[in-house]
């Protein structure tokens, strides 16, 4: 396993092409993810995973060729006692244990126990994400969680979502070195996943001021960045896609010691910063980086942007233009 917090990246690329299959299955599958890998046909075998691990946590991602991935009764006894919660992200997946058997397909997830014997296959140009997590974590989180094996989670679940967006978030991290970070990124997927899987009522409102809480709030930034060019992006709007009341963010953004206003504010000045501070984007005037980046009013822009960098629009792209040319 990768040494903890550190990504571990493992691909076919690196093998010879003539033994990209056989390495395959046995770096990856019988030591690692404890599977034995037989392809379902005849197109060149490629796959790739990024694997992290966390106390109370491994986290792997990639993709991988049309494959069934069989867990053997064998293998399985030697597994340790997790759960393991895959999110197919592109593509199908059908997944097979307990003489069940379930499709799903890209942002549906369903649960699984590691010390079973399962079948798994994922094609279509399939993607994933899975999460393994200590049976004894989630089982004082969550209702039953025996019951939930092998039932489709539907991508309309507002926890799978959210967890599929930190999950995202984590995956462009290269490295976690704080353990209060580290500990928290924990606790936050357990609960988002524990919520997922429809949790007790008392994790329901621990989760709802933890994991979820935060997820909405990361969610919510994203979209705000995604969005800053648009004049209408508004508290209002940006509710109503997340299906909660414009308070409710008002309030997220409060226990952050900022506001939604000030936030958008924030964003759409570094970004104008950002083009401003490009030579490669001389040509273009401060007027259309102002309306590029969402402001409806060139003065205010000009106003605001002084008090954040201590220059004016126009300082900032002469000197980058100087720079260029020295």
């Amino acid at each position: 396993m990768p040494p903890p917090f550190v990504p571990l990246h493992i691909s076919t690329d690196a093998f010879p092409v003539d033994r990209r299959l056989t390495m395959w299955r046995e770096v990856y599958g019988r030591t690692i993810a404890k599977f034995d890998i037989e392809p379902i046909n005849d197109m060149p075998f490629r796959a790739g995973v990024t694997l992290r691990s966390f106390p109370g946590l491994g986290v792997a991602s990639g993709h991988r060729s049309d494959a069934r991935y069989r867990m053997t009764r064998e293998l399985a006894a030697n597994s340790s006692d997790n759960l393991i919660f895959a999110v197919v992200t592109n593509g199908v997946g059908i997944i097979s244990q307990r003489d069940r058997e379930a499709t799903i397909g890209a942002g549906e997830a369903l649960l699984m126990s590691a010390t079973e014997p399962s079948i798994s296959t994922l094609h279509s140009g399939g993607r994933f994400i899975t999460l393994s997590v200590p049976r004894d974590a989630i089982s004082i989180m969550v209702v039953e969680p025996n019951s939930m094996l092998v039932h489709p989670i539907p991508r309309q679940n507002e926890a799978l979502r959210l967890l599929t967006g930190y999950l995202g978030i984590l995956n462009e991290v290269d490295k976690l070195s704080a353990p209060e970070l580290q500990r928290t990124v924990v606790t936050h997927i357990h609960d988002l996943l524990a919520s997922a899987l429809g949790a007790t009522q008392n994790t329901v409102l621990l989760a709802e001021e933890r994991g979820i809480r935060s997820a909405r709030m990361r969610a919510i930034m994203f979209d705000i960045v995604d969005n800053l060019e648009k004049r209408e992006l508004s508290i209002t709007n940006v509710a109503l896609r997340f299906s909660v009341t414009p308070r409710y963010i008002q309030k997220l953004f409060e226990s952050d010691g900022t506001t939604f206003t000030e936030y958008v504010l924030e964003r759409r000045l570094l970004e104008a910063n950002r083009l401003l501070s490009d030579s490669r984007l001389a040509k273009r005037s401060i007027s259309d980086v102002a309306f590029k980046v969402g402001f409806g009013d060139l003065s205010y822009f000009t106003r605001a942007f002084r008090r954040r960098f201590g220059m004016t629009p126009s300082d900032v792209k002469e000197q980058a233009r100087r720079e260029s040319d020295g």
